[in-house]
């Protein structure tokens, strides 16, 4: 009998978990309105003991979620749907997350830990915060709840059994069955940065709800200007995060994904990307709002609506609305209504709290100068907030398109077909402002400034800009208007950054972020500039040959076909294919797949040796994750081996051919080489009609283009498989086939046994080679050997330059230290503050 207690315990867990974040809302509610001091601290302890015991709920829930997961325990839907045996520890850990039930609990698990450190820091702000937190909590645990009432699912539970959740006969015979192995984590997220890059992004999911949740206190409370201070390092911690994960995502893309770059504009990637840049745009209004007492209601909208924004990018990637958009989108399990629900309730909330506290809000009539730092942050932030809108609204045709259909219509709107032109088209615009934006509005210093002293602080900096600038258009040959204008715009906000930060340095160095943080920025665009403007695919077609009429021209243009062993020129570099190889445990690089005789589905046996590996011939070896294939190429210049690549791919029973990447990394640029084409390992090897060599020991022959000599005749006293009695009779054939870049041995078997004849053929798959031992002829020392030959192993590789996109992930990490360096500084400040009160 099957026991199920794990599950039991699991979805007992989330039952709690769900009761005790309504309990701890009603409490923290009743303690927030509460007026007598008794009653409040009453209602403050009941309050704590329950959020405290939905943490220890949600810590239980991804024990019991895990351990079904780490035990295979496949009785469960999720552990049979998400992962396998074969799965090392680290891709076990991103099974975990793979299913949206996974996702939900990573994000529910940031929110229990956000909330303590509210609970022990937020002093008068903790019970208005912590009621929307609960309530929030409420909402995500009922996402994985997985209860029915009245015909009414609320929720997908990650404990369902494969039985109630898969129908299929073998159930009707045996209700216990349970699989000996899951369907595995997919290809694409087998990579190290799905480990980090997913609780990453969640952990800045949560941290969104923060700043909503001090905002949503101070309009509950009339606390209509002190909720920005404690909300304003959470924002910028919230930036900081969210931007990592994204850009995480974006390395995880380029290495992993075949399209060669790691940004498509993909919905998915949108949903996130809008939010942010809304959130950083509500952080400049608060700084705003915090030197000089204006755009509080700005701050307020933007607030709001960077919350808003990732309830709706969750909607669109978990709803299946984007199943024909995005490549990146789950499908639907139910929980769109759910999940409008959850948007609409926050939306409603937080509107309603807007409008009935609108007049209350305090604003200046403070007139804000030209010559004012606060106006130019405006404009950048009315900037971002424009970028976004462009983003979203193309990212939501796909929403519109629905809406019309509920209410009857037909809808004839189409996502841009090219999504890279059509928001590439208005968004480096909005770079090229945020970025001279970033670069002047750093000089002002809170304090007006006219004409002249303006004249003076940026005529170093522009110059300075302007020589660097046409130095590299010369020496990089920049021809296109629009990139020259955002190369002269990234060079300037890092140059002007720069003056900044050594003024700095010998003052308030702990106000360094901001500069840090912009000068990361114009990295990063520069970085963009010339690794997407200048990307150049060197894998050309020159050889005249079509590869296949199923392939599109550009397929056909763009990828250089290599036959193992036959080197090929492109570029600077001859390329030549070595052949297939396996990732083996104990051996630090990758071992021949020819010298490996598979036996089940991750051992196999050594059959031949090379210089770098450890293992003997006859040796069993275990197969690091077997279904991947790592394809040998060599680069060479001047004759020698300049570095060596070895892009993969795996071919998936339900997604086809899935490839990764292999990228030679450079200061000055990056080589991506991924694998286009294999020979389809599902087909049947053609073999061409047999031809036959009647030869002496030492004559030479012609077999698929190469040549053989047959070596010598030995007799072989014992075969595996075959008992070979006195009067049998076994001769081997020694052949050695010279190939361009490797010799091959082959040694083709003739029997003799009970007076039959028979023969073991030698295969070589690599040169599509099969050589048979017929026959022996006595009277004039001659032997009978018979060739076959089929298609040769072959790839049909892309390889692109991407030149200077170094500059883009080291502009990233500048980028991320200005950030934390201001959050650091934000929450000593706030610290400060709170002590004083």
């Amino acid at each position: 009998m099957v026991q199920y207690w794990i599950g039991n315990m699991g979805h007992l867990s989330v039952i709690t978990a769900f009761v005790f974040s309504l309990l701890a809302t009603f409490s923290y509610y009743k303690f927030s309105v509460a007026t007598d001091q008794l009653k409040r601290n009453k209602w403050l302890q009941n309050a704590r003991i329950a959020y405290y015991v939905h943490v220890v709920s949600v810590m239980a829930i991804i024990f019991s979620l895990y351990y079904i997961i780490s035990s295979h325990r496949y009785e469960y839907h999720y552990a049979y749907a998400h992962s396998s045996l074969t799965l090392p520890f680290y891709y076990m850990i991103s099974s975990f997350w793979e299913g949206q039930e996974g996702s939900f609990l990573l994000w529910m698990f940031w929110n229990t830990l956000l909330g303590l450190a509210i609970i022990f820091s937020a002093k008068k702000w903790e019970g208005p915060v912590m009621t929307v937190f609960s309530l929030v909590q409420a909402f995500l645990t009922s996402m994985i709840l997985g209860v029915v009432i009245f015909n009414l699912k609320i929720g997908s539970s990650p404990f369902t059994l494969l039985r109630d959740a898969l129908e299929a006969p073998i159930f009707e015979v045996n209700p216990d069955y349970i699989p000996e192995d899951g369907q595995g984590l997919n290809p694409l997220l087998q990579n190290y940065w799905m480990v980090i890059h997913p609780p990453t992004l969640f952990l800045g999911y949560a941290t969104t709800l923060v700043p909503f949740a001090f905002l949503i206190a101070g309009l509950w409370k009339k606390e209509f200007k002190s909720w920005i201070k404690p909300a304003l390092p959470w924002t910028i911690f919230s930036i900081a995060v969210l931007g990592v994960g994204q850009l995480m995502g974006a390395y995880w893309a380029y290495e992993t994904l075949s399209f060669g770059g790691y940004w498509s504009w993909d919905p998915v990637e949108n949903a996130v990307y809008v939010p942010w840049i809304i959130q950083v745009a509500s952080l400049h209004t608060m700084i705003i709002y915090k030197n000089n007492g204006s755009a509080l209601k700005t701050s307020m909208v933007l607030v709001i609506a960077t919350f808003i924004l990732i309830l709706y990018a969750t909607f669109l990637t978990r709803s299946g609305i984007l199943g024909n958009a995005s490549v990146h989108s789950f499908t639907d399990l139910g929980l769109s209504g759910q999940l409008l629900i959850y948007l609409l309730a926050f939306l409603i909330i937080a509107i309603l709290f807007l409008v009935a506290r609108w007049k209350q809000i305090p604003v200046t009539q403070k007139e804000v100068n030209t010559y004012s730092r606060e106006f130019w942050i405006f404009l950048g932030a009315t900037t971002l907030c424009l970028m976004g809108f462009q983003v979203m609204y193309g990212t939501s045709i796909p929403v519109f398109n629905k809406i019309i259909e509920v209410f009857g219509g037909t809808s004839n709107i189409a996502p841009p077909t090219d999504a890279i032109g059509y928001y590439t088209k208005f968004q480096i615009w909005g770079a090229v402002l945020i970025a001279l934006l970033s670069g002047t509005g750093q000089f002002f210093w809170w304090k007006k400034m006219d004409r002249i002293k303006l004249k003076e602080a940026l005529l170093a900096p522009v110059i300075i800009t302007l020589l660097i600038t046409a130095i590299i258009i010369v020496f990089a040959n920049i021809h296109t208007v629009s990139y020259i204008i955002l190369l002269l715009a990234a060079v300037y906000t890092i140059v002007a950054n720069f003056f900044i930060l050594i003024r700095l340095q010998s003052k308030k160095v702990h106000l360094a972020g901001g500069a840090i943080a912009h000068m990361g920025v114009g990295l990063m665009l520069i970085g963009i500039l010339f690794s997407s403007g200048y990307s150049k695919v060197i894998s050309l077609n020159r050889s005249g040959l079509l590869y296949s009429k199923e392939m599109s021209d550009e397929m056909n243009r763009e990828n250089v076909l290599l036959f193992v062993d036959e080197p090929r020129e492109m570029n600077e570099y001859e390329l030549v294919y070595k052949g297939r190889r396996k990732e083996v445990k104990g051996m630090s690089g990758f071992f021949p797949e020819k010298y490996l005789e598979m036996i089940n589905d991750q051992e196999a046996v050594v059959t031949g040796k090379i210089e770098e590996a450890v293992f003997e011939v006859s040796d069993t070896v275990t197969i690091h994750q077997p279904e991947n294939t790592y394809y040998e190429v060599h680069y060479r210049r001047d004759g020698e081996t300049a570095f060596v690549l070895f892009p993969r791919a795996q071919v998936n029973p339900s997604m086809g051919l899935v490839v990764s990447p292999d990228i030679k990394r450079t200061v000055k640029r990056d080589l991506y080489t991924h694998i286009s084409t294999i020979p389809d390992p599902e087909s049947d090897v053609e073999w061409s009609e047999p031809e036959t060599h009647t030869l002496k020991i030492g004559e030479r022959f012609f077999v698929n283009d190469h040549v053989a000599v047959l070596n010598d005749i030995v007799r072989v006293p014992k075969l595996d498989g075959i008992l070979l009695d006195d009067d049998d009779v076994a001769v081997k054939a020694t052949i050695s086939i010279f190939g361009k870049e490797e010799d091959y041995q082959a040694e083709p078997i003739f029997i003799v046994k009970n007076k039959q004849v028979g023969n073991i053929p030698s295969t070589m798959a690599d040169i599509g080679v099969k050589i048979s031992f017929t026959n022996v002829y006595p009277d004039d020392n001659t032997f009978e050997l018979t060739t076959r030959t089929t298609q040769k192993d072959y790839i049909i590789m892309k390889a692109v330059e991407k030149p200077f996109i170094n500059l883009l992930w080291v502009g990233t990490i500048i980028l991320t230290i200005g950030f934390f360096i201001a959050t650091k500084r934000r929450f000593s400040d706030y610290r400060k503050e709170a002590d004083k009160s």
